[in-house]
């Protein structure tokens, strides 16, 4: 099986999954420290867009599996601002409607094509593994629930972008993809600082301190960088996880 189409079925698998796990129990509501609020509240604005620039590229690569299995991961993060914004109206609090960290993301990512659009998609959802563990391991436990749910679909979703990078750069030498895989743990590492300065509070309340996020943020890079530039043992030949597992991409 092609890489394409094994995303196109692993997306597709995902949705009666989702359906069978119902909703989590908002009437319960949630007691969140002030500082997680608006933690939460820059998270959920950048998982809401609609992914149409992203869906349009995909389109225009020919590639229909590929293509569909953009349109699905569009869907899941949009699901994933959607239960952001219960969580946060369980919490007495209101979504907010932009933040300037996502606006220079957003414009960031547009203006490139497929490859670095994805190469900068893959930074927000690796730094994305470390928060939401950071959130599921609080004590609230409708945060904790919601947590869980999104960190499941992001440990798809690391993989599903690095493989297509790998893809991407199959054909580009050796010695530019080592250099490029540099700069892009670089990048990754200054945008996790930067992060970890930004929801500094909300993290402190969680148990996490900032220095500890950065490095295991950095750590977590390392393992999808790897999978995406072909230095990873835990890749089969065709580029696919073995065992159904995403490749050189943990939780921690």
């Amino acid at each position: 099986m092609n890489p394409s189409r094994y995303w196109r079925n692993d997306f597709d698998d995902a949705i009666p999954r989702r359906v069978r796990a119902g909703e989590p129990d908002w009437a319960r509501g949630s007691r969140l420290p002030r500082s997680v609020v608006r933690s939460l509240q820059k998270f959920q604005v950048g998982e809401s867009g609609d992914g149409a620039h992203l869906i349009a590229k995909a389109d225009s690569t020919g590639d229909k599996d590929y293509a569909h299995a953009v349109r699905l991961f569009v869907a899941e993060e949009r699901n994933h601002a959607r239960m952001l914004e219960e969580l946060l109206c369980a919490a007495g609090a209101v979504p907010i409607n932009q933040h300037w960290s996502d606006a220079v993301f957003v414009r960031l990512r547009r203006s490139m094509g497929l490859r670095m659009e994805i190469m900068i998609l893959a930074i927000a959802e690796v730094i994305a593994l470390r928060y939401y563990r950071a959130l599921a391991e609080g004590d609230d436990a409708l945060l904790t629930e919601v947590a869980e749910r999104v960190l499941a679909d992001e440990l798809r979703h690391v993989p599903f972008q690095c493989h297509r990078l790998r893809a991407g750069f199959a054909g580009t030498p050796t010695w530019q993809r080592a250099g490029i895989a540099v700069a892009w743990r670089g990048l990754a590492l200054a945008v996790s600082v930067l992060v970890a300065v930004d929801h500094g509070g909300a993290l402190r309340d969680l148990g996490v301190r900032r220095w500890r996020f950065v490095v295991e943020t950095r750590r977590l890079f390392a393992d999808a960088s790897d999978a995406a530039f072909g230095q990873t043992r835990e890749l089969a030949d065709d580029g696919l996880p073995r065992s159904g597992q995403p490749a050189g991409v943990h939780a921690g």
